[in-house]
């Protein structure tokens, strides 16, 4: 790959009038002047030319357990690289790596340019080859975003083998998710709240385009999670935690739904999310029907186990983000009902 002249190109756009360009990577459509970039920080109009400036710039790159993205029916207990770069198309208040998805806000384009480390499709790809590292995913900040590096990056990865994953707010546009969904293999998709209200006044995003992508991206056969983060005071009410829980019931009882607890970061300074209210969102989820309802960030509860929807058999056990037991065969052990999920 010529990443001197790759990683410049932002395609997903087209030309607007005097030399505006209307990015179409997530449904925020900015319409970017020149000399301007789009909400996210990163897509940038440069006379004319949309540039992305972070492909090939890694601002963060770990090898993780999958069960931290989180996954939990997705090679359970496999390793994953990820990869993130600065920027966000949101701005929510409760961000943990606002560090990062906040970035563009305070520096130059230059420093844009010149943020993180450099890292090619290639790189990642070979790296992952030769360590036997089986996935790839592209999380800690927005993948949208970066659109471009993801799809050339998630594009060698299936040709060479390899499963990739986007951890993701979940506001692509068709455009993108056409083009992207050959390459993807899974998708945890961040469903913030149910009321458009939270996601304009917290997040700088609508909630109906995420709520379409979880459902069309199913539909579609991709793996597909939902987690929810729980802010305290905020989008924790049982009527919106219910509503949230029969939406996703709606699509498939079968989608796995991860209620996160929340810590203050960035902006918002409520208290952490009550053990209390974890508990009540967990019989919320089971109550509408789901089969697999997990709590995350909170150790103790014993509810980030999977269970047989049938028998109620422990089937995989994790304690945090590591897999203490798992038959690996994707069904359970007792009744032989097979898991949803890949494995």
């Amino acid at each position: 790959m010529n990443m001197v002249k790759k990683k410049y190109d932002a395609w997903l756009s087209k030309p607007a009038k005097n030399g505006i360009i209307e990015c179409m990577a997530c449904n925020h459509r900015c319409k970017i002047p020149k000399g301007k970039t789009g909400i996210c920080g990163v897509r940038y109009n440069d006379d004319g030319r949309l540039r992305l400036l972070v492909y090939g710039r890694a601002a963060a790159r770990n090898i993780d357990p999958i069960e931290k993205k989180p996954l939990f029916h997705f090679y359970p207990g496999s390793e994953i690289y990820s990869i993130g770069t600065v920027g966000c198309n949101f701005r929510c208040q409760f961000c943990q790596n606002w560090d990062i998805s906040q970035f563009p806000k305070e520096h130059s384009i230059e420093e844009i340019e010149n943020s993180g480390i450099p890292l090619s499709p290639e790189e990642m790809v070979d790296y992952c080859l030769k360590n036997g590292i089986p996935s790839i995913a592209f999380t800690y900040n927005e993948p949208t975003i970066f659109f471009e590096y993801t799809y050339d990056t998630a594009k060698l990865a299936k040709e060479k083998g390899l499963k990739t994953v986007y951890v993701s707010n979940g506001f692509e546009t068709e455009e993108a998710l056409e083009k992207l969904t050959p390459y993807i293999d899974a998708m945890n998709i961040d469903l913030k709240s149910f009321y458009d209200e939270y996601y304009q006044k917290i997040c700088g995003g609508r909630v109906e385009p995420v709520k379409k992508n979880i459902k069309d991206q199913w539909d579609k056969g991709m793996w597909i999670e939902v987690t929810t983060l729980i802010t305290t005071n905020h989008n924790d009410s049982a009527k919106e935690l219910k509503e949230i829980a029969e939406f996703l019931y709606s699509i498939s009882p079968d989608i796995p739904w991860h209620i996160s607890r929340y810590f203050p970061a960035y902006k918002m300074d409520d208290p952490p999310t009550p053990v209390k209210t974890l508990e009540k969102a967990y019989e919320i989820g089971k109550k509408a029907g789901l089969n697999y309802v997990y709590v995350g960030n909170v150790m103790g509860l014993e509810k980030d186990n999977t269970h047989c929807p049938g028998c109620n058999e422990l089937c995989i056990q994790r304690i945090g983000y590591m897999v203490e037991d798992y038959t690996k065969k994707g069904q359970c052990p007792k009744c032989g009902v097979k898991l949803p999920g890949r494995y």
